[in-house]
């Protein structure tokens, strides 16, 4: 009678102890497997990228914007080198008649005057044109970016992919995988799209 609590005792502890065992088993068991889902979920979302700058440097859009860039830059070298070769016409006529004394001193002093204000007026047109062929860079790089991404917003959604990598020198993605490199489709599909509207227009 006596060795019946000791056992009942030892039966609680032992029971206790199983338990004990069995819950952390338990949880280091969902534990495994909630680390394991995450594990999955990371390798089975592959991310594709594009090369960015391979994209925009074989887009007929890019082509077409340049071609219309070079353009407006060869005007305005023209412009520049029309009013350039006027300053220097101006400028020998102004030296000669000095040299030779053809003008009076005040006639020579409104000439030059004319020909600092005319050099000024270069200055200033040759910054005006610079400025402008700048923003128009930069409007054509935006125009040409902004078309992309557009394709690319329909191209992910027609694909199921949540996210496209932009893959460039310095940009923050420091490794892809090759198989990842979706930028010949994206090229052919970007380049396919915009001749399509282009011949419609």
């Amino acid at each position: 009678m006596k060795k019946l609590p000791l056992i009942l005792g030892i039966v609680a502890i032992l029971a206790a102890a199983f338990l004990f065992i069995w819950e952390f088993a338990l949880k280091n068991d969902e534990e495994r497997a909630e680390h394991q889902s995450v594990e999955q979920k990371v390798t089975s979302s592959n991310i594709p990228y594009v090369e960015i700058d391979t994209i925009i440097l074989n887009f007929d859009m890019y082509f077409d914007l340049r071609d219309e860039l070079m353009v407006k830059q060869q005007n305005s070298e023209a412009e520049l080198n029309t009013k350039g070769r006027q300053y220097e016409t101006g400028a020998r006529d102004y030296e000669e008649k000095v040299r030779k004394g053809l003008v009076t001193r005040a006639t020579a002093a409104q000439m030059e005057q004319n020909l600092l204000q005319q050099q000024q007026d270069l200055l200033n047109l040759r910054n005006e044109l610079e400025t402008q062929l700048m923003e128009e860079e930069q409007v054509m790089n935006r125009r040409i970016l902004n078309y992309i991404y557009d394709f690319l917003e329909e191209f992910s959604a027609n694909n199921n992919y949540d996210y496209i990598l932009a893959k460039s020198f310095g940009s923050p993605v420091m490794y892809a995988n090759d198989s990842l490199d979706i930028t010949p489709v994206v090229l052919k599909g970007v380049n396919y799209k915009y001749n399509e509207e282009k011949s419609e227009k």
